[in-house]
C-alpha cells in the first residue's frame, strides 16, 4: 500500500495545474485546497468555477475527454504549452477514480476542440447533428445500418458546390435540427442519397445535394466509400463541418479542413 501512496505522489508532485472531469463539490473542494489551478470539464459547470470548459458531447472513451479538455484549456489560456497536468476523470462506473499526468506539449491538437466552439456553425447544432447521426447508426432503418452525410455551416457556399439530385423537401421551410419532429424526419430522408444542408444556426437548408468539389487529395482510410470523400472535399473546399454516418461499419465521423477529427461508435453510446 506504501508503494501505491508512493506511486500517487509521484503522479502529482511538482504538476502546474489540476484538469477535473469529474466536477462534484467535494473533489472540486479538495483539489482548490490543494493550491493548484484547478480546471473543470463536463457537460455544465455544476460547481461554479472560474475556469471551465464545456463538453458538448459525451465523449465515452477516456482519451477524448482529456483531449477535447486540455484543447479547451489551451484555447482559453487556463493552460500554458508544457504544463504539467493531473487530469482526474470517470472510469467504468466508477467517481474520480483515474488519474494520469500529461505534458499539454505531448501530443498534437487533433481539431476536436475547434471543431465544436469554432466552427462556423454554433457549437449546439453541430452537437445536435452528432446527437442525430448517433442515433440514426443505432437504430438504422427498420433494423438494417444506413448511412448517410450532414454538412453543417457555410451554407451558401456549400449550396454554390453542389446540385439537387431530387426535390428539397425543406424548400423555404423554416424547420431546425434538434427539433425532435424534424429529427424524425431527418432520419426518414437520410435512407436516400444526396447530403443534408443545415445553416450555421441550425435551419436545415437542405436535403439530397450532390456535392461536386474535387476529392482530389482528399485522403480517408482505406474502406471508406464516397460519403467519406465528398464529405472530407466539402469540408476542405468550405468553411463547413461534415458528419458521415457509415453504413459499412456504422461509425460516425466528422471531418473538418479535409481532415478526420473525430471518430464515435453510436453503439457506445
Amino acid at each position: 500500500m506504501n508503494e501505491l501512496r508512493d506511486l500517487l505522489a509521484d503522479v502529482v508532485a511538482d504538476a502546474d495545474a489540476v484538469s477535473l472531469f469529474s466536477p462534484n463539490a467535494a473533489a472540486f473542494e479538495r483539489f482548490e485546497d490543494a493550491d493548484l489551478p484547478v480546471v473543470v470539464v463536463g457537460p455544465e459547470n455544476a460547481v461554479d468555477a472560474e475556469k471551465f470548459v464545456e463538453l458538448p458531447i459525451d465523449f465515452i472513451d477516456l482519451e477524448g475527454r482529456i483531449r477535447f479538455g486540455i484543447e479547451g484549456a489551451l484555447e482559453k489560456e487556463f493552460f500554458e504549452e508544457g504544463d504539467e497536468v493531473v487530469c482526474v476523470a470517470d472510469f467504468l462506473g466508477g467517481v474520480g477514480n483515474t488519474v494520469a499526468r500529461i505534458e499539454t506539449s505531448d501530443f498534437s491538437p487533433s481539431g476536436v476542440y475547434d471543431l465544436f466552439v469554432n466552427s462556423r456553425a454554433e457549437p449546439g447544432v453541430v452537437r445536435d447533428v452528432f446527437e442525430v447521426a448517433i442515433e440514426l447508426g443505432k437504430k438504422g432503418q427498420k433494423g438494417k445500418p444506413v448511412g448517410a452525410l450532414f454538412v453543417v455551416g457555410d451554407a451558401g457556399k456549400v449550396m454554390n458546390k453542389s446540385r439537387p439530385l431530387s426535390y428539397n423537401p425543406f424548400e423555404k421551410s423554416h424547420v431546425h435540427v434538434g427539433d425532435p419532429i424534424v429529427n424524425v424526419m431527418l432520419k426518414e430522408f437520410s435512407r436516400l442519397d444526396g447530403a443534408f444542408v443545415i445553416s450555421d444556426a441550425g435551419k436545415i437548408v437542405s436535403a439530397y445535394r450532390y456535392l461536386e468539389p474535387s476529392a482530389e487529395g482528399v485522403d480517408i482510410p482505406k474502406g471508406l466509400g464516397a460519403r467519406h470523400m465528398a464529405g472530407g472535399a466539402i469540408s476542405r473546399d468550405t468553411n463547413a463541418t461534415a458528419i458521415v454516418l457509415s453504413e459499412s461499419d456504422g461509425l460516425v465521423r466528422a471531418f473538418k479542413g479535409g481532415e478526420i477529427v473525430l471518430e464515435i461508435d453510436p453503439e457506445e453510446y
